[in-house]
């Protein structure tokens, strides 16, 4: 299936979602509730029939898409943290990609944390806390480790390290997706204008 830069800009501004998350977590110990449920329900989205609907709806990650504008459109506006966090994921998917027994393993735990989504929510500690597992068995044994930045009091905290491996599980979702519409780390690096085009498109729509 041919994917369009459309595709590819709303499965970057996925990473971007959560990169950005993360980074709000571990410096104020907050994030909107609806923004992480939206980043975290595309683990479990691999049968969507098109990329909008990995993230529910372009208002899924539309908070991504904007923070993805702001580093494309303007230097000073670049978060420096935040592209750390995205350049780390799209590095880890490439690791993850080469390894098939792992993402067998991640495919079947995800399973198994949906079967039990209908008594615990998605936005209930205790998936955060089997997400932040997932991520803490598969992702973070990859190397190297993404080191996240913040406040002591609230990276201490385990729930805020659960949601912080969980949004950065998700993450790795969108990185993979991104990689399956025909992202590449050379479009991120030299095609900034067409995905700032798209992303002007996209932001004139919600």
């Amino acid at each position: 299936m041919q994917h369009s830069k459309y595709d590819q800009t709303l499965a970057l501004a996925g990473i971007y979602q959560a990169a950005s998350l993360v980074k709000q977590i571990a410096n104020t110990g907050m994030a909107n509730s609806a923004q992480i449920e939206a980043s975290l329900e595309t683990l479990f989205r691999f049968d969507a029939s098109s990329v909008e609907q990995v993230y529910g709806s372009v208002a899924g990650v539309a908070h991504g898409v904007k923070v993805l504008h702001r580093h494309l459109a303007d230097k000073t506006g670049r978060d420096v943290e935040i592209t750390r966090y995205v350049i780390s994921l799209i590095m880890l998917e490439r690791k993850l990609s080469n390894n098939s027994r792992m993402l067998d393993e991640i495919s079947n735990r995800l399973s198994h944390i949906e079967s039990q989504l209908e008594f615990f929510s998605l936005d209930h500690e205790n998936t955060f806390a089997k997400l932040g597992q997932l991520y803490k068995d598969t992702i973070s044994t990859l190397g190297p480790k993404i080191m996240v930045s913040g406040e002591q009091p609230y990276l201490s905290s385990d729930r805020n390290a659960d949601k912080v491996r969980a949004l950065l599980l998700a993450g790795i979702r969108s990185a993979v997706l991104w990689k399956q519409c025909g992202g590449s780390k050379w479009q991120f690096l030299f095609g900034r204008k067409a995905y700032l085009n798209e992303c002007e498109k996209i932001l004139g729509r919600i």
